[in-house]
């Protein structure tokens, strides 16, 4: 039992760090550059699928949204691990995908992104 609670608490600790890395307010500025095409509030589509809970949600998944086939068939999670190779280079890990936006360059915009749609996701 003790060596169940401890490996939770890890588990937490670890997954709280690779969210802590970015600052959610710093993010919302980054969310700028993807604002044209996607939105954070629940059920609302535009150009590209909203963002809403995307941490720990399978990829091509959002209803009304009519995803590449690439997407479809990738198979993927989005943790903050894929996000990070996503919103890096969206066509290195998603070969054929629909998204023109090339990418953010500096990681530490990648981490302050995620952290604001995992903020928005929760309230």
């Amino acid at each position: 039992m003790k060596l169940m609670i401890a490996g939770a608490l890890v588990l937490i600790t670890l997954s709280t760090a690779a969210m802590a890395e970015g600052d959610a307010k710093a993010g919302k500025k980054v969310f700028n550059k993807c604002k044209a095409c996607h939105t954070v509030k629940e059920g609302k589509n535009k150009v590209g699928p909203t963002l809403f809970r995307i941490v720990g949600a399978r990829a091509a998944q959002v209803d009304g949204f009519k995803y590449s086939d690439a997407l479809l068939d990738a198979e993927l999670t989005w943790n903050v691990e894929t996000l990070k190779a996503f919103l890096t280079k969206p066509k290195e890990l998603v070969p054929g995908n629909k998204m023109s936006f090339a990418g953010l360059k500096k990681e530490q915009q990648i981490d302050d992104l995620i952290a604001y749609l995992v903020a928005e996701s929760e309230e």
